[in-house]
């Protein structure tokens, strides 16, 4: 049987953006959910949620809005206005210009600032779209200070988390993109007994703020109507598709 984990990233980019994924989770097939801590609609997201089963992980943001540690004392990671550098740069740099020590220090504060906010551990601390491999060894270090689960990388294979191996469909770039095709062409695919299929959503609604900060607007809408689709665990059940959350890891 083939296993699909679904994940929704972003919970507090924005106001309209925290109902729509509420609403994938509520009424859908959303169980596990990356929580961006530093952001002003992250406490409102978090508590659109405490009703729910779902399971929260630090969405870790170093490339938007404000830092939660004092900005004077990580000074690689924020600009002159004390805001983070925006991801363009991450991506463009040729060397890795993250200190380590100073993302250490903003990656704990936002595990402790969600921990405070869902009065819960987080399953575990994981990347929010910013290449530096100094980024990667924080997350390691405070996923295993506070024992955490940490994705890890099976050379040849793919990414780990707990017994699993995952194989990874993001596919909403695409100009053509349906989320329910994509998942179906993602649960399809051939998997071994230690491997499952980690598919990444950003299922929300969408506002000024999201249309004029990313590149991913319109498609959140889309996948907030495929999460809530009741064809979708239908299609599941029918084609032995095993929904799994971070629980069964």
């Amino acid at each position: 049987m083939a296993k699909m984990l679904v994940r929704a990233d972003d919970l507090g980019y924005s106001e309209a953006f925290n109902y729509g994924l509420a609403r994938a989770v509520k009424s859908g097939i959303v169980r596990c959910v990356g929580v961006m801590p530093n952001m002003e609609w992250a406490e409102h997201g978090v508590n659109l949620l405490k009703d729910t089963d779902a399971i929260l992980t630090v969405h870790a943001n170093i490339c938007q809005g404000r830092p939660i540690t004092d900005p004077k004392l990580i000074p690689s990671l924020v600009d002159e206005n004390g805001f983070f550098k925006d991801k363009s740069l991450y991506r463009e740099a040729k060397e890795d210009f993250v200190v380590l020590d100073e993302v250490v220090m903003e990656v704990e504060a936002q595990f402790q600032r969600l921990k405070e906010l869902w009065g819960k551990t987080p399953f575990m601390v994981e990347a929010h779209a910013v290449p530096s491999n100094n980024f990667n060894k924080a997350l390691a270090i405070v996923n295993q200070k506070y024992g955490l689960k940490n994705m890890g990388f099976v050379p040849g294979r793919g990414p780990q988390i707990g017994k699993y191996i995952f194989k990874f469909s993001m596919d909403s770039g695409n100009a053509d993109y349906n989320p329910f095709e994509s998942f179906k062409k993602a649960a399809q695919q051939p998997m071994a007994e230690d491997e499952a299929c980690l598919m990444v959503l950003h299922p929300g609604y969408v506002d000024e703020y999201v249309l004029t900060t990313s590149y991913i607007t319109t498609q959140r809408a889309l996948e907030v109507a495929f999460a809530i689709n009741p064809e979708v665990p239908k299609w599941c059940a029918e084609n032995g598709v095993e929904l799994i959350t971070y629980a069964d890891l």
